[in-house]
């Protein structure tokens, strides 16, 4: 049944929709809420009021890709993300599924549901689809990259917390969602208290959009009027809109700009080489003083590194095959330069354990509760890759303060 014009004027009189002309392109920008089921009736509106040449969204090429096959993770290689040095990143895109299941479940709504409406509307009207946002792993590592050690510690208690949490989320995190940023929304209050954060989730992604956009929209054909929707989270509009309007730079070498991974912190690498030269120092001077000494040092190297790991992949509920696969890499961490003793590990237990189809099956669903990370096969290997980690870095430590108390 065909929808009357003023039936069209009537959904969307009361959303936010502003329009922008730049470089002979006009932006029609519709300030969406997430989890609106009004958003999408919105968006229909719009396609269906208004003749356009693209739809853009607030999405990153992955992400699109996320919501066309959402049963992507059933290919995911486990053993390729271990070795690749992927699995932060795979942890995170779940910790942040886990929010979005948990909105889901309890409210019965899906956020980002008008993103696939815009999409589907762009493919129904044979229309260039334009995933505009920057990637979601980009900006998470350049996020992380501008928070100090104590902001990191927080936001990382923050994501396993969100994790875990099986209380409802209430109605006005519901409403911040209506205004705000899914992202901003999942990492909890520290993304509004944190300059930082802020700048990185929200500010930098506006301009990255609005070059994106100046660099697609300078492609359409002059020869018709041009015209893209832009579907994007309320969040988002005004600080859009203003970059559109404002920004001078050229779009190619802004979006460049933003899309460029921060340098790795040389610091934390090099405290770590430090601290094991110095216990490896000291276990030399041990031995050149005593050999008994010297044996006794070097057990409590072999102890705590491995004992430590060892305890992070019984934690982490690892098969006995992987616990002993951390016990021996860990000690001899600095003789292999590479992948972690979480890595060994996790690499074990996914080929001890191989993960069923089942397992990539319930992934997105298992990970929303605490106990699924220790249920489910793929979701235990990561736990397992970040526990072993942590714990022998701990071990590492301990071991140095150990043994140099033992020679003073």
């Amino acid at each position: 049944m065909n929808v009357s014009e003023s039936d069209l004027s009537s959904i969307l009189r009361d959303e936010p929709v502003e329009r922008v002309e730049r470089d002979g392109v006009e932006y029609v920008l519709l300030g969406t809420a997430h989890v609106s089921r009004r958003s999408m009736e919105a968006v229909k509106a719009l396609l269906a009021q208004e003749p356009f040449d693209a739809v853009a969204v607030e999405l990153c090429d992955s992400r699109v890709q996320s919501i066309l096959h959402p049963e992507a993770f059933k290919q995911m290689d486990l053993f390729q993300v271990i070795r690749r040095g992927k699995t932060g990143m795979v942890a995170a895109s779940l910790l942040l599924s886990s929010f979005q299941k948990r909105l889901a479940d309890q409210h019965d709504i899906q956020p980002g549901a008008e993103m696939k409406v815009a999409m589907d509307g762009a493919q129904a009207r044979e229309l260039p689809l334009w995933a505009i946002d920057r990637e979601v792993g980009t900006t998470l590592k350049r996020a992380w990259h501008n928070l100090g050690i104590w902001q990191r510690l927080t936001l990382l208690s923050g994501l396993l917390a969100g994790a875990i949490e099986r209380a409802e989320i209430d109605g006005s995190e519901v409403e911040k969602l209506k205004q705000g940023d899914l992202l901003e929304s999942a990492l909890g209050e520290f993304a509004s208290d944190s300059t930082s954060l802020y700048h990185s989730l929200i500010a930098e992604r506006d301009a990255y959009m609005a070059a994106h956009l100046r660099t697609l929209g300078g492609k359409l054909d002059t020869t018709t009027p041009r015209r893209v929707l832009v579907v994007i989270g309320a969040g988002h509009l005004k600080g859009l809109r203003t970059a559109l309007c404002t920004q001078q730079d050229d779009p190619q070498y802004k979006v460049a700009e933003l899309a460029q991974l921060p340098p790795k912190a040389r610091w934390p690498k090099w405290l770590a080489v430090g601290l094991v030269l110095m216990v490896f120092a000291a276990i030399g001077w041990a031995f050149h003083r005593n050999t008994m000494l010297g044996t006794q040092v070097l057990r409590d190297w072999l102890v705590y590194t491995g004992g430590f790991a060892a305890l992070g992949a019984l934690i982490a509920g690892a098969h006995p095959l992987s616990i002993l696969a951390a016990f021996i890499a860990a000690p001899i961490k600095p003789f292999r330069p590479g992948i972690p003793a979480g890595g060994i590990s996790a690499l074990a237990e996914a080929w001890v354990r191989r993960p069923r189809v089942s397992d990539f099956e319930s992934l997105r669903a298992d990970v929303a509760h605490w106990k699924g990370w220790w249920k489910n096969r793929v979701a235990r290997t990561l736990l397992n890759f970040f526990v072993v980690s942590l714990c022998t870095i701990i071990g590492e430590y301990l071991a140095g303060f150990h043994i140099v108390h033992k020679l003073l």
